[in-house]
This record gives structure tokens, sequence and C-alpha cells, in this order.
């Protein structure tokens, strides 16, 4: 039963996710200017989310978290290049670049959900109770999580429940992952600053090398760094009460 209580937790910080989508039902279709402070947002989230990542796997490892760090950012370039070679991509209503980044962007949110339901299944190992206050901060730090990947779908065309979706998908290795690292806790927690570490590489590469650039060349710059610092600052702080 014990597993099976394990998975739930797990289900259910990855079905938080699909809140981040909410302030979009505010406001249905947003304008294509507001295009790059969605993206300095994103990028924000992001920053602050790699950062706490890094703070996390040192305290195991340091230099299995930088090694994961490495092969996060290596992981992204090939990726994209891959992405960039197969020709136009489409993603729903999207397509071209707009669907290359919303892939990018779900992609690194799916990978990062690995490490998480590690995390989940992990704290289990320690107790029932550790358990359960982990699985609801990482519910509670999914949020803006949905947010982000929210801001890269919802004003290039997706609508709330598209971008609810995908929000959601991007968290299901959460119970998938929490299950098989409660029964192998062992094996599993010295992966975790490996996984951190590459989820962490992945975000900051898609921040600095994807999202903000084109936030630039569409938004004022002033404007575009006072949204990434605010989302950077908000994601960090949200972590450290949380954790």
């Amino acid at each position: 039963m014990q597993t099976f209580a394990v998975f739930v937790a797990a289900l259910g910080t990855a079905l938080a996710t699909g809140l981040g989508a909410l302030p979009f039902l505010a406001v249905r279709r947003p304008p294509r200017s507001w295009l790059g402070v969605a993206n300095g947002f994103a990028a924000g989230f992001m920053l602050g989310a790699s950062a706490g990542l890094c703070v996390e796997g040192v305290k195991t490892s340091g230099v299995r978290t930088a090694i994961g760090v490495l092969v996060g950012v290596a992981f992204l370039v090939v990726t994209r290049r891959l992405l960039q070679g197969r020709g136009p991509t489409e993603l729903g209503t999207l397509k071209g670049g707009d669907a290359l980044r919303a892939l990018l962007v779900i992609g690194v949110m799916t990978v990062h959900s690995f490490s998480e339901g590690v995390g989940v299944g992990v704290a289990f190992g320690g107790g029932e109770t550790l358990g359960v206050l982990i699985a609801v901060a990482i519910a509670v730090h999914n949020i803006p999580e949905g947010l982000a990947i929210s801001l890269v779908l919802v004003p290039r065309g997706a609508t709330v429940r598209t971008a609810a979706a995908w929000s959601i998908f991007s968290s299901l290795p959460q119970p998938l992952m929490a299950v098989p690292a409660y029964i192998f806790v062992e094996s599993f927690a010295g992966f975790l600053p490996v996984g951190l570490g590459f989820a962490a590489g992945a975000m900051l590469w898609l921040a600095a090398a994807d999202l903000l650039p084109e936030a630039m060349r569409t938004t004022r710059p002033a404007t575009v760094v006072a949204a990434t610092g605010s989302a950077a600052a908000a994601m960090l702080v949200f972590q450290l009460i949380l954790l």
C-alpha cells in the first residue's frame, strides 16, 4: 500500500503543474506584444529554479551536480541542432520558431520532472511524514513551472487548456519515477545530484541562449531585465520558503 501512496502523492505533484495555466483564464487572448515580457518571466523562473536545483544537488555532491549541469547544457545544444535540421516544426497551432521553442521548454521541464519524481520517492524512503512534506513542497513548486510553460505557449496562440495539458504532461515522469526511487532508495539517492544538475544546466542554457535573446529582440531591454530579475527573485524566495 505504501507504494500506492507514493504514486498518488507524486501524481498530485504532476497535476499541480497544470494550475500554472490558470492566470491566463483572465486574459484568454493576450496580445502578441506580450511575448517579450512573457519570455522574460519564463526565463526568470527557469534561472531561479536552476539555481535552487544546483544548491540542492551540491548538498549531496558538488562534482556530480557539476557533471549533470555540463551534460544538461550539451544535451540541449545537440537537441536544438537536431530539431532545426529536421526542417519545419509544428506543435498543434504553433509552427516554426514558436513550435521549436515550445518543444524545448516542454522537453526541459519534462527532463526536470524525472529528478523531482526521484526526490519524492527518496523522501518517502525516509518516512511517510517526510515524503508528504516534500511532495507538497514540490507540488507548490510546480505551479510556477506550469506558469513558465504557459508563458511560452499562450502568447504564441495556444489555448489555456492546451497549455495546462502540456504543463501536466511535462510532470508525468514524477509519478513514474517516484515508486522505483522509493523501492530502490539508496541507488536512486546517488543519482539525484546528477539529475538535479542536468535539469539546471538545461534550464540555464534555454533561458540564456533562447528565451532571453528573443525577448530582447521584441521588447525593450530594460523591461526584459525587470521581468527576468523579478521572476528569478520570486522563484528563489519561493524555494527558500518551501525547502
